[in-house]
């Protein structure tokens, strides 16, 4: 992600060091799911958690190094773990899954909390725009067709139109969340032949997400869901962003973006 155009928040959801994280914790949750059934004990559940690497910049240049070996990122992934783990506790960890198992599961994970912040920021738009078009809603201003000059409007019905189609994203974002709110843990292709259901429920359970029929992986009309919720959002913050600049120009003058102490807008203008 580029730094200068993403917010901290969720950009931490995305970093080397979160995915490899995600990884890790459907991985123990699992361990730990076979626990719960009786096909190991716990003492090794437990042993296999408590050995668990951190997730540090270290380990993700080390599963890097050896997926040069593996030519597998999440076969690198789990040598590397069990080998810090130790054995004979490592060897349950990854044990009975294949690997959209966890790369799908954690991916819908971390959509789920990245789809949570976009609802949190459409949410506070929608409060914004709706607290604006009542206190501009009898501030008169040039209504337009073809970005000509036509009938008279109100600065208040604008924004009131913005806050509508905001709402109607946060909708679809809401909506989006849930398609992806889901997990998998169901084997090579989705018929639990090396894994017990009750495993993919306890894990799913853990990570708040839904267990769903699937192949090998997650169905992906989910996730294009989900792409088009934030498209949608999108362009309706490009509609905003636009009409604005449009109505901050020299010749116009009827609105104005705020400007910070020391903000500057050009490096050439002052």
């Amino acid at each position: 992600m580029i730094p200068r155009y993403s917010l901290p928040d969720m950009a931490r959801l995305f970093t080397d060091e979160a995915r490899l994280a995600s990884w890790l914790e459907v991985e123990l949750l699992a361990t730990e799911g076979w626990a719960e059934v009786g096909a190991l004990p716990a003492e090794a559940a437990a042993a296999v958690r408590k050995r668990a690497p951190e997730v540090t910049a270290g380990l993700v240049a080390a599963v890097a190094e050896r997926e040069r070996v593996t030519d597998h990122d999440v076969a690198a992934f789990v040598d590397v773990v069990q080998e810090a783990i130790g054995q004979p506790e490592g060897s349950w960890l990854h044990y009975g899954l294949t690997s959209s198992d966890v790369v799908d599961t954690a991916l819908c994970a971390t959509l789920v909390r990245a789809a949570d912040l976009l609802v949190e920021a459409s949410s506070a738009l929608v409060a914004v725009l709706k607290r604006r078009a009542a206190e501009h809603i009898d501030t008169v201003m040039v209504g337009r067709t073809h970005g000509m000059q036509a009938e008279p409007t109100s600065f208040g019905a604008k924004l009131a139109l913005w806050c509508l189609q905001a709402d109607r994203d946060r909708r679809r974002l809401r909506s989006a969340r849930a398609a992806v709110a889901v997990g998998k843990l169901s084997g090579a292709v989705g018929t639990y032949s090396n894994i017990d259901p009750r495993v993919e429920e306890h894990v799913c359970r853990a990570l708040g997400l839904e267990p769903v029929p699937a192949t090998q992986v997650i169905a992906r009309d989910r996730h294009a869901e989900l792409l088009y919720a934030c498209a949608s959002a999108g362009a309706t913050v490009e509609t905003i962003a636009t009409e604005i600049r449009h109505l901050a120009r020299s010749e116009v003058g009827e609105a104005e973006e705020p400007f910070g102490a020391g903000q500057k807008g050009s490096s050439a203008m002052p």
